[in-house]
């Protein structure tokens, strides 16, 4: 029996996702959680994968169980196995056919990021921080020259295992909060190769600051070199928000909004 969880985790005591020999990521938590709660051993699949220190606000992710449980039952029973900073959200049956990260027809991340002279202590690993002013108009003439199907190889780690490197960005919407000092940028787009928006923010960042003109991304994407690009940026801030699916795979629409805390 196929079953669809959806998770939200604080990324900042993991070593990302995927599962790794030493034990200390998402991935390896849940999968333990799995194994107590069915007595079997269970393999499962993202929709999709997050570095060291990203969080997520719905991380999708499916597996074949070998016992049948109430959708509750998922959720409350895998909670109690959990971490305090990993929880399920919610259980479906989807049918043998769904696939969290086959199936979705495009994903989201937030980066979330404050402007101010000093680092942000009590959000520390929450939010990215910068201590420059940032030009909001600058940055989203960048951020235009990314919409659309590209070659994102310029924006891609060297250890990115993507078959290839194009992709369509569908939005970046760049918005400055009411207390003049919180940033959101928010991605959406088919799908992301390693790195990518992290690599993104470090440009918009650049530009915004007056680092650099707001032609230079663009000229940045089309020379296709990672070396031509601005150093990957923080993990801290950037936020999984999920991928969205065909109606007909019953799958929850990721949250669209931070807790209030971050908001």
């Amino acid at each position: 029996m196929r079953i669809a969880l959806g998770l939200s985790y604080r990324g900042c005591a993991y070593q990302g996702w995927q599962s790794q020999p030493g034990g200390a990521t998402v991935q390896d938590r849940l999968e333990h959680a799995l194994r107590e709660f069915t007595g079997a051993p269970v393999r499962v699949m993202c929709a999709g994968r997050t570095d060291a220190g990203v969080h997520a606000l719905q991380q999708v992710v499916h597996f074949d169980s070998p016992v049948r449980r109430a959708a509750q039952s998922w959720v409350r029973g895998l909670n109690t196995f959990l971490p305090a900073d990993i929880s399920v959200l919610w259980s479906r049956e989807p049918g043998e056919d769904f696939h969290a990260q086959k199936s979705a027809q495009s994903r989201r991340y937030r980066y979330l990021l404050v402007q101010h002279p000093v680092r942000p202590a009590l959000l520390h690993g929450l939010v990215g921080w910068t201590h420059h002013a940032l030009d909001a108009q600058a940055m989203r003439e960048a951020a235009a020259q990314l919409l659309g199907s590209h070659d994102f190889s310029a924006f891609r780690a060297s250890s990115c295992q993507a078959r290839s490197p194009c992709k369509t960005v569908h939005a970046i919407d760049i918005e400055l909060a009411p207390d003049g000092r919180t940033w959101s940028f928010d991605f959406h787009a088919n799908a992301f190769l390693h790195h990518m928006v992290r690599n993104i923010m470090g440009c918009l960042v650049a530009v915004g600051s007056a680092g650099r003109d707001p032609q230079w991304i663009g000229q940045v994407l089309r020379a296709r070199q990672r070396s031509l690009a601005a150093p990957t940026f923080m993990p801290d801030g950037l936020y999984f928000a999920g991928p969205a699916y065909a109606a007909q795979w019953q799958i929850p629409e990721s949250p669209r909004e931070l807790p209030r805390l971050l908001a």
